[in-house]
């Protein structure tokens, strides 16, 4: 039977071969298979807020809710804004009609041209039979005279017609006057303010942190609800930068959840980062900052990478869920088991933690 010592150093290399084991894979995997347990879920958060202002009247959703494309949320009080549309309405007939005046105006203003322009005809004609009649010295140089004032009188009648008659159409931008377009415009602007009193999903949904009551006083451009859309979640990972060397497109995801211990889903990866706050820079004409670490091995530098779903995410998920997520090559088997067992065991130990 051996002794002690000699069982106890034969453990002891066993033990110091399988820390050498251990250490190796964790240095090679951390390459090939980088694995984080820094990963969160993401979400777009849409904060809904009024075009208006007014007191809410009525809220038809409850706090975490699953909503359409439309649907209702809540109302603000429409009065004032039913007797904007109904004043504009007013300002819009008055402007027609004061369109239609206009329009008769220029018609009048055409028969006064046309009345004019006969007349001037006339009073020429009239003035060169004189002229003629009196290089005869058939009538007299008064005669003449007289026919010369009156055509001279004509064409300013007719001149003044046409000035007026242009007037007129300068009023007018085709068929309309800018008095009615002026007027269009303000009634589809308070027909426009009446149908924010409405507010409306977006799209689908869930809302989230629901605090309105009816009664309570909404400012405009003041969000009021938090809307997370539907299918707008993705998860973020944060590798060390040397763990992300070797990986590119064609790599693939794990992920275990917090939420759901035991249950491993694939991902597929989005896109990286390009930068961290940290080394931001920004021109406020300062010199630069200097970070000074003492540590002689400092913490390594953590960049983020975006995960995309096939699908949903699970409901039980929510934007801050946790995660661990491991990357593998997608075209070796060998990196996929061991990526899959990796997973599986944290995916485990999340029934403990």
């Amino acid at each position: 039977m051996p002794s002690l010592d000699v069982v106890f150093k034969r453990w002891t290399r066993r033990l110091v071969i399988l820390f050498l084991l251990v250490a190796a894979y964790v240095i090679i995997a951390d390459r090939y298979s980088p694995l984080t347990t820094e990963g969160r879920v993401q979400g777009r958060v849409v904060q809904l807020a009024t075009e208006v202002s007014g007191t809410i009247t009525a809220v038809h959703v409850d706090n975490n809710d699953v909503v359409c494309g439309g649907d209702l949320l809540f109302t603000l009080d429409d009065r004032r804004f039913r007797l904007a549309v109904d004043q504009a309405e007013i300002a819009l007939r008055q402007a027609r009609e004061q369109q239609q005046v206009l329009q008769a105006k220029i018609r009048a203003a055409e028969a006064q041209l046309t009345r004019a322009q006969v007349a001037y005809e006339h009073a020429n004609k009239e003035y060169l039979r004189a002229r003629k009649m009196a290089e005869g010295q058939l009538v007299s140089q008064s005669v003449l005279d007289s026919n010369q004032a009156s055509l001279l009188a004509a064409n300013a009648e007719r001149n003044m017609a046409s000035q007026q008659l242009q007037t007129y159409r300068a009023q007018l931008s085709g068929n309309t006057t800018s008095a009615v377009e002026l007027a269009k415009n303000a009634l589809e602007q308070a027909r426009l303010n009446l149908s924010y009193t409405q507010i409306r999903a977006p799209e689908a949904g869930v809302v989230s942190n629901m605090q309105l009551a009816v009664g309570s006083y909404a400012n405009a451009h003041q969000p009021l609800i938090s809307f997370v859309p539907e299918k707008s979640l993705w998860v973020t990972a944060d590798f060390r930068e040397k763990a992300l060397a070797l990986v590119d497109g064609e790599s693939r995801a794990l992920v275990a959840y917090d939420a759901l211990p035991g249950e491993v889903f694939p991902l597929n990866l989005g896109s990286r980062d390009m930068g961290v706050a940290q080394a931001q820079q920004t021109a406020n004409g300062t010199l630069s900052s200097i970070q000074v670490s003492n540590r002689w091995v400092r913490d390594s530098q953590r960049v983020r990478v975006n995960l995309d779903p096939d699908g949903r995410l699970p409901q039980q998920l929510f934007i801050g869920s946790r995660a661990s997520v491991v990357l593998y090559p997608a075209d070796t088997p060998w990196w996929h088991t061991l990526a899959r067992l990796e997973i599986a065991v944290i995916s485990l130990l999340h029934y403990i933690y």
